[in-house]
């Protein structure tokens, strides 16, 4: 009878790199749980994780101008640049353990060494990225960072951009070689490779409807499998790792943490260059300045990315709506997320953000020729048929009540919501997003197995050394960690 209830320790739900991360987590810490996984697509990472869904910028905040905020007195706050270059440490130390313990082959197949730079225009402009680079350059983790305003430099670093630019205007960047890209797809299929080899029951095609809990405090998925039919499976501990799928499912979980919690559904689009010679006078990620009004999640950048182990060059993101919450979801997905207990909530949202609403509208009705027109600012000589559309992921950011921004008030970010007795846990909201997923999930595990901490956290510190460390007070560490961390992945010059 396809109604059997099976009971499980872990179930993941969602196989991207959340759920790809946690699960590898686990199966170090706790070698002998049974996991199971289940994924409505037919493959892992095929939606937030895809390659094509996202910068894959391993965001280490090298280039990022969002993370680096102009207080009043002019001075530039750096806490959120810190908080998450550490974040991506935590990412690097592990991918080089599961390397080195050959758990996972070939590095090079999901990152490679890219620089990231930032570049402005305008006096004002300039000036904030000077001072931004004053205030970083003296840390420790941004060692190696450059700033030039010399348009004959700015040649030598990004031919691209300068050749046959004709503004007079003030220009300059910042550039630092440490900088990655990060196929996290190839990543997120490798990882699921090397969980099945541990035994975790992965289950593609299967869709989790619906979430509760019963009697005897487990939690009960009932789950459509391939063939249509109902299966119950039930856990201890559920992480709701869908994407933008998480909402939904959260929601049903009914557990008091996911009221008055909304989801705001942002698309995107990148134009992908289509010419090897174009392609080969770029090589690093140029991040500019977000548009006034525009989300942090569309500042506009020119990367160079690796993807199947070949050279391309992306620019965008181009913002836009769709009431989705998944590539692969319903129009009827953000309708279906408003309940009684957010409904408040998410109108506050709406009236708060009609100006975002209206940029990301505009931007949708943008024609191919005016996103040409947008590249040129970076590339001045871009020429239409060198470039194509794709579509990027579907990113749902989170609407809630905050202390600080009242009623409604949009998240920028990656959040963990967890149950209260810690058995279950959901991620919600957008970038950083996977270039944290490390960190973010040692936080489930800390949030939802306080009972283990004593006896796992020797085995953490072997996997990823700087845990529980705030890496700006230990110097030498971060020494160690870029230069042993690069060498595994290699990333090291050759």
């Amino acid at each position: 009878m396809s109604n059997r209830q099976t009971t499980t320790d872990v179930i993941l739900i969602g196989a991207g790199i959340m759920s790809a991360t946690l699960g590898t987590l686990l199966k170090e810490l706790a070698p002998d749980w049974k996991i199971k996984v289940f994924e409505k697509l037919d493959k892992a990472g095929e939606e937030s994780s895809n390659e094509w869904n996202n910068a894959g910028t391993g965001h280490s905040a090298l280039c990022e101008l969002n993370y680096t905020v102009e207080k009043p007195d002019g001075s530039i706050d750096i806490s959120k640049a810190i908080k998450i270059n550490e974040q991506f440490q935590l990412s690097r130390q592990f991918w080089s353990y599961l390397v080195k313990s050959n758990l996972i082959q070939n590095p090079h197949d999901f990152i490679m060494p890219i620089p990231h730079m930032s570049l402005v225009q305008g006096e004002k402009n300039v000036a904030f990225l000077k001072k931004r680079f004053e205030a970083l350059s003296n840390n420790p983790l941004f060692q190696g960072m450059e700033f030039s305003d010399d348009p004959e430099k700015l040649l030598e670093w990004i031919p691209l951009i300068m050749a046959d630019r004709k503004s007079n205007e003030p220009i300059a960047a910042t550039k630092i070689d440490s900088g990655t890209d990060v196929n996290f797809g190839a990543l997120t299929r490798m990882l699921f490779e090397h969980l099945k080899r541990k035994n975790v029951e992965v289950n593609y095609k299967h869709k989790v409807e619906n979430i509760k809990r019963t009697s005897d405090g487990l939690w009960e998925l009932k789950v459509r499998n391939a063939s249509g039919q109902i299966e119950n499976h039930a856990a201890k501990f559920v992480f709701i790792g869908g994407g933008g799928g998480a909402l939904p499912l959260l929601q049903k979980t009914g557990i008091p943490e996911s009221k008055h919690v909304g989801g705001f559904p942002v698309s995107g689009l990148f134009l992908v260059c289509n010419n090897p010679e174009v392609i080969a006078q770029h090589h690093a990620k140029v991040y500019g300045k977000a548009a006034v009004g525009a989300p942090p999640m569309s500042v506009p950048h020119l990367d160079t990315r690796y993807i199947d182990n070949k050279k391309s060059l992306l620019f965008g993101p181009f913002a836009g709506f769709s009431p989705k919450f998944l590539k692969t979801g319903s129009n009827f997905d953000l309708i279906g997320s408003v309940k009684p207990n957010n409904v408040f909530t998410m109108l506050a949202a709406g009236a708060k953000n009609m100006s975002l609403t209206k940029y990301l509208v505009q931007q949708l009705m943008l024609s191919k020729e005016q996103r040409i027109e947008e590249l040129k600012e970076f590339v001045p000589n871009a020429k239409s048929e060198d470039w194509d559309i794709v579509v990027a992921g579907q990113r749902v950011q989170v609407i809630k009540d905050t202390a600080a921004g009242g009623k409604g008030t949009l998240q920028f970010g990656t959040e963990v919501i967890t149950g209260a007795d810690g058995s279950i846990a959901a991620l919600l909201g957008a970038s950083p997003g996977a270039s944290t997923a490390v960190f973010v999930m040692l936080e489930v595990v800390k949030k939802c197995f306080p009972q283990h901490a004593k006896e796992w956290e020797s085995k953490i510190k072997e996997m990823i050394p700087s845990y529980g460390l705030a890496l700006v007070e230990h110097p030498e560490l971060i020494d160690e960690i870029h230069t042993s961390t690069a060498q595994a992945l290699g990333l090291t010059e050759k």
